[in-house]
């Protein structure tokens, strides 16, 4: 089955595509977000273009592990996105992924300009790879809703 992870900030929301055996997160695109509907409507355009068959949401978790307005407006958007589209919809602690994300990119050489282009597609590969590693790896979920 193919998975799609969602890196969801503010302004934009990153994301990445499984292969088909949801073995291997690949960098797809970034969107800018428009709000409500708009950001449901051309996420589900993303599902329905690559096949996907469940989604992977970074949970932008406090330093110490709490729930702040953040979390509450993913789970909102992660909620949303179940009832439309009726898949299911898995969250991925993603303390600290966009600056992993930022590191990768820097070490790679990439300038400055084109890391502020594809930092939040990064962040939505190191999610997305790390549900599906544990996943592989027989763990249980870390937490899954809606």
């Amino acid at each position: 089955m193919r998975w799609l992870g969602l890196d969801v900030g503010t302004k934009t929301i990153g994301l990445a595509v499984s292969d088909d055996d949801g073995r291997v997160a690949t960098p797809l695109r970034t969107l800018s977000r428009s709000g409500g509907d708009k950001d449901i409507d051309a996420l589900a355009r993303v599902v329905e273009e690559f096949q996907v068959g469940g989604v992977v949401i970074g949970l932008p978790l406090g330093l110490d592990g709490t729930e702040g307005l953040a979390v509450h407006r993913v789970r909102a958007l992660g909620t949303r996105l179940a009832q439309r589209l009726g898949l299911g919809v898995a969250y991925w602690d993603e303390r600290f992924s966009t600056v992993e994300a930022e590191r990768a990119l820097i070490s790679a050489n990439v300038s400055r300009q084109r890391r502020k282009r594809v930092v939040d597609q990064a962040a939505a590969v190191l999610i997305l790879q790390g549900y599906l590693d544990r996943q592989r790896a027989g763990q249980p979920e870390v937490e899954e809703g809606d």
